[in-house]
């Protein structure tokens, strides 16, 4: 967030609709940066910085959208089973954007 005046600004951040993350924001330049470590999807968002002095403010919206790869909310468990018994498999997974699931058996679509 650069912006340029006379006196020289205060530079503020802040999460549209939330808090900045906690214990994982710094700032940096004098302010002017605002960096997120350990970055997680719940950080997506708008994010407005404010640039102030006795003269006025302005400020600019920053969108933020955290992409990830698949992962597993619950993996699939291998499955014992004799015959005539029911099984049920379970697979649970997100990302962004949203992975779709495919079952196969042997290879094959089912």
């Amino acid at each position: 967030c650069f912006c340029f005046s006379r006196p020289t600004p205060v530079i503020r951040w802040i999460k549209e609709g939330g808090e900045l993350p906690a214990n994982r924001t710094f700032f940096e330049n004098f302010k002017k940066t605002l960096k997120i470590i350990d970055v997680s999807e719940a950080d997506s968002g708008n994010y407005k910085c404010i640039a102030r002095n006795v003269l006025g403010s302005a400020h600019h919206v920053i969108s933020v959208t955290v992409k990830a790869a698949p992962y597993w909310i619950t993996a699939p468990r291998n499955l014992v089973l004799s015959p005539g018994e029911d099984g049920t498999l379970i697979c649970r997974a997100n990302g962004n954007p949203k992975p779709t699931i495919s079952w196969l058996a042997n290879g094959v679509p089912i």
